[in-house]
Parts: C-alpha cells; sequence; structure tokens
C-alpha cells in the first residue's frame, strides 16, 4: 500500500516502519484538541462504529498514562495502553501505544499528533512509528485503516455537534443622553472603562488599553465569588470619535481561548445625544461555549446600560 484514501482520511506510508495519517475537520484546532484529550468526549468516539468505549482513563501530562478497552459486538475486550511523552497544546501530542494481547508480543508503537489550524478549520497529522516493517505490517494487515476511517468519522461528527450553534452574531442600538465625545472616552479610557464594562455583578479588577491600530486591549472581571474572567484582544480601526473595530477574546485562568469575537462600535451625533451601533460577532472554541454564547447579548446589554448609568452623571 502506497496510499489509502477512505472517507477524509488519507493514509500514506512514508517509509518502512511508518504509517501516516491525515484529514481535516471542521471545526476549531481548540475543539478537536479537547476532544482528542477530555475523557468524556473520547469515550464518544474513539473506536469503529460497532465498538463502545468501556474504559477511557487519561493521565494528560508528560509521563502519564492513558489506557482505552474497547468492547467488540461478540463482547470481547481490547485494550490499549500508552504513556505521554510530548504536550504542546493545542499543537502536538507525542505518545506511546501498545496493544495489550500477549499472544500479539506487546509491540509497543510512538505515535506523533499535530494540529494545524487553517481558516477555523483543524488539519490532523498522525505520523505512527513502529520498531520494524514488520511491525508497521502487521499493524496495518490488522484492519487499522478501516477501523481508522471509522474512528476519526465519529470524531468529525462529535465536534460538528459540537460546534452548532457556536457562532452567533449581535447587533445592538441604544441612544445615550451624553455628547458622542464622552461616550467615545468611555470606551477608550481606562479609567472610565472599569466602571461599566462586563455584566451587572462583575466588577474590573484591571484594565489595560492601548487604543491604536495593532495596539492591544485587556481587561479582567471578578465575579461576586471571587473568580477573575480574562477578555483580551487587539484594535484594527481607531477613528476618533466615530469608530472602533477590536478584536475580543475570552481565556480562561491559564490563557486557554474559549470564545474568540470581532466588534464594531459606531458613535453617532444625534442633537447633543448619542447613537452608539454595537455589532459583534463571536466563536465558539470550546465544547461548553454554546451557553457562554447564548448569554452573550445578555451581557453586551447590560454593560451599555451600566454605560448609560455612567456617562449619564
Amino acid at each position: 500500500m502506497t496510499e489509502t484514501k477512505n472517507s477524509q482520511l488519507i493514509i500514506t506510508l512514508p517509509s518502512d516502519r511508518e504509517v501516516l495519517m491525515e484529514r481535516v475537520f471542521d471545526a476549531p484546532r481548540e475543539l478537536v484538541f479537547e476532544a482528542m484529550t477530555k475523557p468524556e468526549h473520547v469515550k464518544r468516539w474513539w473506536g469503529p462504529r460497532r465498538t463502545t468505549c468501556t474504559v477511557c482513563e487519561i493521565d494528560f501530562r508528560v509521563g502519564g498514562s492513558w489506557r482505552y478497552t474497547l468492547r467488540t459486538p461478540d463482547g470481547r475486550d481490547v485494550t490499549f495502553t500508552g504513556v505521554y511523552r510530548e504536550i504542546v497544546p493545542p499543537e502536538r501530542i507525542v505518545s506511546t501505544e501498545r496493544y495489550e494481547e500477549p499472544r500479539f508480543g506487546n509491540p509497543e508503537w510512538q505515535t506523533t499528533l499535530t494540529l494545524e489550524e487553517i481558516d477555523g478549520k483543524t488539519k490532523m497529522t498522525s505520523r505512527v512509528l513502529h520498531p520494524s516493517v514488520q511491525n508497521r505490517d502487521a499493524h496495518i494487515g490488522s484492519g487499522m485503516e478501516s477501523g481508522a476511517v471509522e474512528t476519526f468519522d465519529r470524531l468529525e461528527e462529535l465536534v460538528k455537534a459540537q460546534t452548532a450553534g457556536m457562532d452567533r452574531e449581535i447587533e445592538i442600538v441604544r441612544i445615550f443622553d451624553a455628547p458622542r465625545e464622552l461616550v467615545y472616552e468611555a470606551w477608550t479610557d481606562p479609567k472610565h472603562m472599569t466602571q461599566w464594562w462586563g455584566p451587572t455583578v462583575f466588577t474590573n479588577h484591571s484594565c489595560e488599553l492601548d487604543v491604536r491600530p495593532g495596539g492591544a486591549w485587556q481587561i479582567v472581571m471578578r465575579s461576586p465569588d471571587g473568580v477573575d474572567y480574562r477578555c483580551e484582544g487587539v484594535y484594527s480601526e481607531v477613528v476618533k470619535p466615530e469608530r472602533l473595530v477590536f478584536t475580543n477574546d475570552a481565556v480562561d485562568q491559564n490563557g486557554k481561548p474559549l470564545l474568540k469575537g470581532l466588534t464594531t462600535v459606531l458613535f453617532a451625533d444625534q442633537g447633543g445625544r448619542t447613537r452608539l451601533t454595537l455589532r459583534t460577532r463571536a466563536t465558539g472554541l470550546v465544547a461548553y461555549a454554546p451557553a457562554m454564547l447564548r448569554g452573550m447579548e445578555q451581557g453586551w446589554s447590560q454593560s451599555l446600560d451600566k454605560l448609560a448609568g455612567h456617562v449619564g452623571r
């Protein structure tokens, strides 16, 4: 075999000891990485369609081990185990793998998985290195091609289901009883922005704004129970006092992206008052993002309520 194309999976043999598998998933890289590393997700897709993953144990750290058991339609259990050698979220995982079956001699191989994000999709490359050509050929002869096709088809189905509802776009128009220059300043001066940004029950722990094209901004919101939530982004357009365009990303406490957004704010003078038009679109990057997106309009509305109170003083 030199190349096999089934479904969207491409399998090649680049050397005597290697099997290379490549596929593009229609989902953000962070989501695919999470689906590949969290037991609650892996159990839903790992293995051919007629099997069930009954055991999924993951100690996801360098030196940590993993163990998956598949139950076949005839009731047999098939177990695979390995150890993580390298982890670079969300880009690369290197691990060993072996089939727990004494009659096959327990050969061990190494898998190098890389994930590359391309226009919102994820290109997976999985390079499997065996200790010998005989082991490689035995792996191929075990039916791994059809099993891999079905397994990655199931992963595609999972991440597509998770991405359903993971994009949202809203537009809000508000009239503020304040001059346009003041409303614009409230968006561009940290001492003002800390007073109104975020949902009603949140306060702002820190606010840094570098308001220029290419400049970065960051706000850390604090919830009533003391948990910090970081929002950050980069300005792409700044037209005083008419227009702001910036990315707005939500990240977790470890800096992992949760949502990626793009926001445009237009400020128009209306007889001494200000007509503000906010257009924002966000894309979820993790499995629980849809719940966050559902609250996006309410969160912005509460922020603008607070802004009205602030500039109206």
